[in-house]
């Protein structure tokens, strides 16, 4: 059994995990071989039945203009002028290009629905999770972003059947000061039961 060298560096890890978004990112390019690891480590998420239901789409170069662009005109056309925010329209013109890498974030639904539905989004998420602590340990910068218009995305991220969409993960090198993370008292989330 592996026993890891440091449980202290483990917990500095997961604490120090923070959203870092798209105006932070610098232009240095990101090895492919990390990408690739955190891609891996993702792939070692715990799940039920080993249905392995993460999947990921890795947008680089060109595609990342190609995604903007489906996710600018995407929301353009869905939105209600009353509704437009031009702000909302920029970043997502933007977001993607200002990236070094964009991960969509798929789960397949297993085809006879051997698990509740909620298992599987839970395992996707716990691959997501390994791949950011991943991203952490690199020193680049993540965002789990999810606007609404990623359903109608079958068509453009040519989705198979049973799967669907669950985010986009942004991912680059970054400049900014260090953020200071919150959390409330884990006392106050907590009953221990002993008899």
């Amino acid at each position: 059994m592996s026993k890891i060298s440091s449980p202290e560096a483990l917990s500095a890890l997961i604490r120090s995990r923070r959203s870092i978004y798209p105006a932070m990112y610098t232009d240095e390019p990101i090895d492919e071989a990390i990408i690739k690891e955190m891609l891996e480590n993702a792939n070692w998420a715990p799940n039920h039945k080993k249905t392995e239901p993460w999947r990921f789409k890795v947008y680089r170069g060109a595609a990342r203009q190609r995604l903007a662009d489906w996710l600018s005109s995407t929301y353009k056309n869905k939105v209600s002028a009353e509704d437009f925010s031009e702000k909302k329209f920029k970043k997502l013109s933007t977001n993607s290009i200002k990236s070094d890498t964009v991960i969509a974030i798929i789960m397949q639904r297993h085809p006879d629905n051997l698990l509740p539905e909620w298992e599987e989004i839970a395992a996707m998420s716990m691959a997501v999770q390994n791949l950011w602590l991943t991203a952490t340990a690199y020193g680049l910068g993540g965002y789990w972003g999810s606007p609404a218009l990623l359903a109608a995305a079958g068509d453009f991220m040519n989705l198979k059947e049973g799967e669907r969409c669950y985010g986009i993960f942004f991912l680059a090198h970054y400049q900014a000061h260090e953020r200071v993370g919150q959390r409330k008292d884990i006392n106050d989330k907590v009953e221990w039961i002993s008899e």
